[in-house]
């Protein structure tokens, strides 16, 4: 009897470890490649075979002529691909908001954006603060606005086409509800240097 029991458990046991390993990993792969390859695949933005990167990971930008999105902690230096590549290495910084370190670091960056916006304040603070994830690849529709002088000053454009691209690739609420407008940083980039 104890022998028949421990039969039918380790069967059980064995088609349960194939049903939701193997079986059930190729079946949820299968069925996202199916009806969400974009999303499956990363998100990554593509346009003519070269790859520009994920919408959903923030890049750093300093030109003058692109769109700032949020302070990032990152490390380009120490940490290569297995080709030898550079690779971006972010994370969120871990300094506690009570530092001097933090203060200090927040007064930085809060003096190099009204420098470079020509004393424009108050400075939007997604712009000087770094988010939880270190890659945060949004910031809100005031922040992008914040930067539509300098970027039409240094692209030799007006400051309506600016916010014409702001506003394309800015997305509303979730159901018209949840969470806030947010502006994609990396597409408006993309659009305003005629590759979207």
């Amino acid at each position: 009897m104890g022998y028949g029991i421990f039969k039918k458990a380790a069967g059980f046991l064995l088609l349960m470890t194939v049903i939701c390993g193997p079986l059930y990993m190729l079946t949820v792969t299968a069925a996202a490649q199916a009806l969400f390859p974009h999303q499956a695949n990363g998100s990554v933005i593509e346009i003519n075979g070269k790859r520009y990167g994920s919408e959903l990971l923030g890049q750093p930008f300093s030109d003058p002529g692109h769109l700032w999105g949020r302070a990032m902690n990152v490390d380009l230096k120490n940490y290569k691909a297995a080709d030898g590549r550079a690779v971006m290495y972010a994370a969120p910084s871990n300094i506690s908001p009570a530092s001097k370190n933090y203060e200090k670091s927040i007064a930085e960056r809060a003096a190099k954006m009204t420098a470079a916006h020509a004393g424009a304040a108050p400075v939007p603070v997604e712009l000087v603060t770094i988010s939880g994830s270190g890659l945060d690849p949004e910031i809100s529709p005031s922040a992008a606005q914040y930067q539509t002088a300098r970027i039409a000053a240094h692209r030799g454009i007006e400051e309506k086409e600016v916010r014409a691209v702001i506003k394309k690739y800015t997305t509303g609420r979730f159901l018209g509800l949840f969470g806030e407008p947010r502006v994609n940083v990396l597409k408006v980039n993309l659009a305003l240097d005629g590759v979207l």
